[in-house]
């Protein structure tokens, strides 16, 4: 088997940023790009389950999240990206160094179990898995994802200007959220299935000072309305079991994002929370020739704009590796 330069692993913004910059330096770069009959390397990542994208720069009518992640994908295969439609399944990192006696090695789709060589081997690997956002497991909420309901506050909440909305969560992040989407909506209803907050104290009192947010304590979404787009929803007291309407045309899921790294478990360095850990201002994990971008490694910015710039990093810092040995 011959061993490839460059493989990506995955393909939301960082991955396809990766695979244009890595093309482009005549890397010859494999992008496996993910199945799409799952939800956690869905190819192309979040934005192929969103609707409209008015916040990325070069687009100013905005422009649907499949096409545009379908533009970047056309333009790393112009580029001579050779893209893999197969789920990484397993992973062994060389641990020999900078001397990279060893490639790393990649199985697909399962091939390990049989006790298959590796699929791939490769020289620099740069991962791209992403990371996904917890949901609520709700009938109809994966079908009004981008008609109604959102997980990011920052890429909808300009289209639900004067809107009454509901945000699902009680810490930072729901918060934070809530907050935002203040500017916008005539009202803001937090949905917290406790009666105190996880948030810290200071982003707590900002929201319960804020005039346009009420709070709904000891409730949580029990069913999700509409077909076409979101309609109510009904709220379960966690206490007693009564069911309430709440008459909203936007929901906002904050409870938190799960990033898909278990496949290097062991092998590369985590944060307690599962996100990959890189070095200040770089790319580069633990493993000598194995860099990681995007949501993967990123539990603040979570944007596709950043997700797009860190997979340039990668792409770049990969190439001077490959130079250097």
């Amino acid at each position: 088997m011959s061993e490839q330069n460059l493989v990506i692993i995955g393909s939301g913004p960082a991955g396809l940023t990766a695979a244009i910059y890595a093309s482009r330096a005549t890397l010859n770069p494999i992008l496996i790009e993910g199945t799409p009959s799952s939800t956690s390397d869905q190819p192309g990542g979040q934005l192929m389950l969103t609707t409209e994208v008015e916040n990325y720069p070069g687009f100013p009518d905005g422009i649907m999240g499949p096409e545009l992640m379908a533009n970047f994908r056309q333009q790393a295969l112009r580029f001579g990206t050779t893209a893999i439609t197969s789920k990484v399944s397993k992973v062994e990192f060389s641990t020999s160094g900078n001397n990279n006696a060893e490639p790393h090695k990649i199985w697909i789709d399962g091939s390990e179990e049989n006790g298959a060589d590796p699929d791939y081997l490769a020289k620099a690997i740069i991962v791209s898995t992403g990371a996904q956002s917890i949901l609520l497991n709700l009938p109809n909420e994966s079908e009004l994802i981008g008609r109604g309901v959102s997980t990011c506050a920052t890429c909808d909440g300009f289209f639900f200007k004067d809107h009454e909305i509901a945000v699902v969560g009680g810490g930072d992040s729901a918060m934070e959220e809530a907050l935002f989407l203040t500017k916008f909506a005539t009202k803001v209803n937090i949905i917290h299935r406790r009666d105190a907050l996880r948030a810290s104290k200071i982003m707590a009192d900002r929201a319960m000072s804020n005039d346009k947010i009420t709070f709904h304590w000891n409730k949580e979404v029990d069913v999700i309305e509409g077909t076409d787009k979101l309609s109510g929803i009904k709220l379960r007291d966690t206490q007693n079991d009564e069911i309430s309407d709440l008459a909203v045309t936007g929901m906002f899921i904050a409870i938190g994002h799960s990033p898909n790294t278990s496949l290097f478990d062991g092998q590369l360095n985590m944060k307690e929370s599962g996100y990959l850990i890189t070095e200040p201002d770089s790319t580069k994990t633990n493993v000598s020739g194995v860099f990681a971008c995007g949501d993967v490694q990123d539990d603040f910015f979570r944007q596709a704009i950043t997700a797009a710039g860190s997979g340039c990093m990668a792409a770049i810092e990969a190439e001077h590796w490959l130079q250097a040995h």
